[in-house]
């Protein structure tokens, strides 16, 4: 009996589902399959089962469309009965419609079932990031009752379950699994049950992702609009789901899509990349034109020409520190344009200090270097402007792009550079127009 209950206890510890530890996969293994595309398939069926599914996860998507695409049903459903229904989910989106079929004719009933009920949800919402690893009990049912329902989950689906208690047809909550190996078969399972949170099969991944981090927590479950249960989102899921938005805000910041990978093609690489490097040309044309209004003065004393690419590319790095923090704030909820205040005025104070200390060190430079007074004063100037405009331009751009439903990490960018570059020179050969006549 000791025995038995040790096995159990050991069965029902975690109430998360957590991928099992597996070998890595050899390197040069994944950079062929990465790289080489007449050789891919091959050498992906060529993986033992469990590097397989490690591989999948972490490749980009283009890569694993491929390779799913390519390789037999039959390997595919191999691959998505070793991987939880949301991740075979996923994985069954990638696939033309047509194989998509082929492979779900070819499943299991039970397999099928979970898969297709999945794959009605709008993956967008709640209900996209939930999987189906879960059984009910009632309020009134016996450990061993529910302890029974749990092998027998776990021997079908090869996952731990949670399990959701019900009250009068109601969800009341969970029970830990680990209750089952302690406490007495002949029990009644309502006084081990525990709160759960809820959010409807309809809300946003963003009401997702603010709901775990206000109360932090393990699980959530997805209920219909009549209040049923209908599947349960774990916080691995939601750890995925923000790595993805950090890892998207990153090619957004690059002016990058989210979908080019390392392995992509030049021509697929232009296609991604130029439009935002030509609205980027353009603007350097508007800071050129600038340039170009004092030429006169630059003939002259040729030693602004030299000193001029700090002011724009200070201001440049000042306003992107700036933009970090503001996009940040406004991906956390924590600011928008009619709070903004507070967070100008801090930048604008930010952005004076800095101009001032550095304006400070680019003059030392410049009378050590060149003796020149009067250019270096024009430099220290131009700095302590130029750093004020960053902060100005960092912190209000990003959040009227929000304002105007636009993304700020990808759109702020070019409006943000242009002003620093501009009013930068503006400041600089302008001042040295005024003060070297």
């Amino acid at each position: 009996m000791k025995f038995r209950l040790k096995k159990i206890k050991k069965q029902l510890t975690q109430d998360i589902n957590l991928p099992k530890a597996i070998s890595t996969v050899n390197p040069l293994t994944q950079a062929d399959i990465l790289f080489r595309k007449d050789k891919r398939t091959l050498l992906f069926l060529e993986l033992p089962q469990d590097k397989r599914v490690e591989l999948l996860r972490s490749l980009t998507l283009p890569v694993k469309r491929d390779i799913l695409m390519r390789i037999p049903e039959s390997d595919v459903i191999q691959i998505l009965e070793s991987v939880s229904p949301d991740e075979g989910t996923d994985m069954l989106q990638l696939l033309t419609r047509h194989k998509r079929e082929k492979v779900l004719q070819l499943m299991s009933a039970g397999m099928k079932d979970s898969l297709s009920t999945l794959l009605e949800f709008d993956p967008e919402t709640a209900a996209g990031l939930m999987t189906l690893d879960y059984i009910q009990a009632d309020i009134t049912d016996t450990v061993a009752g529910v302890a029974a329902q749990f092998r027998k989950h776990e021997r079908r689906t090869g996952r731990p379950p949670v399990i959701l208690v019900h009250k009068e047809g109601k969800l009341a909550g969970f029970l830990p699994g680990h209750e089952l190996g302690f406490a007495r078969q002949t029990e009644l399972i309502g006084k081990y049950v525990r709160r759960v949170p809820t959010i409807s099969y309809a809300a946003t991944h963003d009401d997702v992702v603010r709901l775990f981090k206000s109360h932090p927590h393990g699980k959530v479950v997805v209920l219909n609009d009549a209040g049923d249960v209908i599947g349960i989102i774990y916080s691995d899921e939601v750890l995925k789901l923000i790595q993805d938005r950090e890892a998207s805000s990153l090619y957004d910041f690059a002016g990058i899509r989210q979908e080019e990978s390392v392995t992509d093609s030049a021509r697929r690489k232009t296609r991604n990349r130029y439009r935002w490097l030509i609205i980027n040309l353009g603007t350097g044309f508007l800071a050129a034109m600038t340039i170009g209004l004092f030429e006169e003065t630059l003939q002259k004393y040729v030693l602004l020409a030299i000193y001029m690419p700090i002011v724009a590319g200070m201001g440049g790095n000042a306003a992107t520190q700036t933009l970090a923090v503001v996009v940040r704030g406004i991906a956390l909820k924590q600011i928008e344009l009619k709070t903004a205040w507070s967070t100008l005025k801090n930048e604008l104070g930010a952005g004076l200090a800095n101009g001032i200390i550095n304006g400070i060190l680019v003059a030392g430079v410049v009378i050590a270097v060149n003796g020149d007074y009067a250019i270096a004063l024009i430099l220290a100037i131009a700095m302590v402007l130029n750093l004020i405009v960053a902060a100005f331009f960092g912190t209000l751009v990003p959040l009227i792009m929000s304002r105007l439903g636009k993304d700020p990490a990808a759109s702020a960018t070019i409006f943000i550079t242009t002003a620093t570059d501009i009013l930068g020179f503006l400041a600089f050969l302008g001042l040295a127009s005024l003060i070297l006549k």
